[in-house]
């Protein structure tokens, strides 16, 4: 399978994960669990994928995690950009579930969690940062002082 092919069928799952997310009151227990079999599966594809572009030849040669023009290099290669953009999705999707799973207990409405998700899926720390001050609000509201 070439890369853009994994590209296309690895962010499509991730947006199946989302999804079901986005569907979760409907059955929260099973959609969070299926949302975290994809982040399972993305996790998979990310360990054979960043395996075979630091082990092959031609790969990026002079890159590592000690300076950004190092980051630079390792990122200027598809066979390493892919890993690291499932990266992205998987863990993006990760702390999604947790959002979701969480947000009953901590009082926050589903339909504050659809910005809140859609901003995990698009800027990751940003939709999680939304999330945690949403649920110091909620909880400030649930018992108040």
């Amino acid at each position: 399978m070439n890369l853009e092919t994994i590209f296309s069928v690895m962010s499509m799952l991730a947006m199946a994960g989302w999804l079901c997310l986005a569907l979760a009151p409907l059955r929260r227990p099973v959609l969070i669990a299926a949302a975290r079999v994809i982040a399972a599966l993305l996790s998979v594809a990310y360990v054979v994928l960043i395996y075979r572009g630091l082990t092959t030849p031609g790969g990026p040669g002079g890159g590592g995690f000690d300076s950004l023009a190092k980051v630079m290099i390792l990122l200027s290669v598809p066979a390493t950009m892919l890993p690291a953009w499932i990266h992205f999705l998987c863990f993006d999707l990760w702390v999604g579930t947790w959002e979701a799973e969480d947000a009953p207990k901590s009082g926050v409405p589903h339909w504050l969690m659809l910005p809140v998700l859609f901003l995990t899926f698009m800027y990751g720390p940003a939709g999680l940062l939304l999330y945690l001050v949403l649920r110091t609000v909620a909880g400030r509201i649930k018992k108040p002082a």
